[in-house]
């Protein structure tokens, strides 16, 4: 029953046979080598340029525009354009689109075939044999095996997509966090020459007498805090400029690479979106990943239920000669019989697999439905909080500010009122400063949650899915 079942299996599959015989020498690497859809991608959803940097040629134009990039201050979508043009990392991820497009038309190859040669003697008898071997298997699931390399193929196209737009979003982050570490440290160097002034003007004032040592010590209190706040300070603004330096790859004289002194300014009003889960349905690219591997699980099953019972199966061609005697031709054919493992263990694994990536595709559109949602409101709150600090908060200290000016400027308060006062405002302007950054990293978490995560969240999965529904077909 079982060798019935053998032959409905080479019969039914006797044009996959013929096909890959026919096309197995036409797979070939493809011009682009997919990274016009990676380009694609970053052009749609980025609005920026990336190139694969392959030659001298390539290379010198992307150093070129990414000297006229550096040469006025960068704003964020110069940042941008500049760590997809100039991030080594970034090119070393583009050769993945080479590797699994050499694994997808090394899969449309026709294994190379078996000779074997054989000398033997028996006394004064001499037996030469020859034999030539194909793997029938290989050919019967050729068609199989390059439709599941073909969807590998596809899935790094995403994933290096993906990086593409992680890389975006990281740079635009950075370079906001950078920008407000400048305004920051500035801000805060203003604060301390004002500590300086009014802790040495106690200092004169007490060794004067027209100042107690609390109040001196109050003064000089104000000061050390400033220079900590500043050191502080400065030391955030080195790391956040090493950060951004480290993504858009730059090194030596590029590091001095200028930003505007403060942050860009709240738009008017807030986006608005109220179809944001369906966008993230359509448009994320892990989304999308998930759903294809899926698919691609259910078709390998078929395959593995097909060759549940043919796992070895090699036919081959036979030529023997001895001395004295007529050359034998023929041919023979090697067979694993199912006497003790039927397959049932291999589809079952296949269907666990299935099973598993169905769950994990669930899971992927679930997370996405409430990161979308989250970020959003993280965005919007970023904003209200914000716009709270421009349009209330320092007005508010600015008149405050104004009234005791013109207090001192009647005589009504000293200069240690005003600096008292100045003490008052810092926290504000630096609450101000971090809610304006807050809200621009927001805005770029928002858009970064439109498209996938930059993990690709449960791409690893469906890509180990895949890999051992390969297995399991073999």
């Amino acid at each position: 029953m079982h060798i019935a079942n053998i032959r409905k299996t080479l019969k039914a599959a006797a044009p996959a046979v013929l096909l890959p015989l026919l096309l197995g020498g036409c797979a070939s690497f493809s011009a682009d080598g997919g990274f016009a859809s990676v380009e694609q991608v970053a052009k749609e959803k980025a609005g920026k340029d990336v190139s694969w940097q392959r030659s001298d040629t390539e290379r010198d134009v992307a150093a070129k525009r990414v000297e006229t990039l550096l040469a006025s201050p960068l704003s964020a979508d110069d940042a941008v354009q500049l760590a997809l043009l100039n991030n080594r990392g970034l090119q070393a991820a583009f050769y993945e689109l080479r590797i699994s497009e050499g694994e997808f038309v090394q899969s449309g190859r026709i294994a190379n075939p078996g000779f074997s040669f054989g000398r033997l003697r028996q006394g004064s008898d001499l037996e030469i044999d020859r034999g030539l071997q194909f793997n029938i298997v290989q050919l019967l699931t050729m068609p199989y095996v390059q439709q599941m390399e073909r969807q590998r193929f596809e899935q790094t196209k995403r994933n290096t997509a993906m990086q593409v737009l992680s890389l975006a979003s990281e740079t635009r982050k950075a370079y906001y966090v950078a920008v407000a570490a400048d305004e920051s440290m500035l801000y805060l160097q203003q604060v301390k020459k004002a500590a300086d002034a009014g802790a040495e003007l106690a200092r004169r004032m007490q060794q004067a007498g027209n100042f107690n040592k609390l109040q001196q010590a109050r003064e000089q209190g104000f000061y050390a805090d400033a220079a900590l706040m500043l050191a502080r300070a400065e030391q955030a603004q080195t790391r956040a400029r090493e950060k951004l330096t480290r993504l858009l790859g730059l090194w030596g004289g590029q590091t001095a690479f200028v930003l505007p002194v403060k942050l860009p300014e709240l738009p008017q009003a807030p986006g608005d979106m109220a179809d944001l889960e369906q966008q993230a349905m359509t448009q994320r690219l892990d989304v999308q990943a998930a759903r294809l591997g899926t698919e691609q699980l259910s078709k390998n099953l078929g395959l593995s239920q097909a060759t549940r019972f043919v796992n070895v199966l090699d036919i081959g061609a036979v030529r023997n000669s001895y001395r004295d005697q007529p050359v034998e031709r023929g041919y023979q054919v090697t067979l694993e019989l199912p006497l003790f493992d039927w397959g049932g263990a291999r589809v079952a694994k296949a269907e666990a697999l299935y099973m598993q990536a169905l769950n994990r595709t669930a899971e992927i559109a679930v997370n996405a439905r409430s990161e979308v949602r989250e970020a959003y409101l993280v965005y919007r709150s970023s904003y209200d909080i914000a716009r709270h600090y421009r349009d209330e908060i320092l007005p508010l200290k600015k008149r405050i500010s104004e009234e005791n000016q013109l207090r001192y400027n009647g005589m009504l308060i000293g200069v240690f009122d005003l600096l008292a006062d100045a003490r008052s405002q810092i926290l504000s302007v630096n609450g101000a400063i971090e809610a304006k950054r807050a809200f621009w990293l927001a805005q770029a978490d928002l858009d970064m949650s439109l498209v996938g995560k930059p993990a690709l969240g449960g791409g690893a999965g469906i890509s180990a899915s895949l890999q051992a529904e390969a297995e399991v077909g073999q």
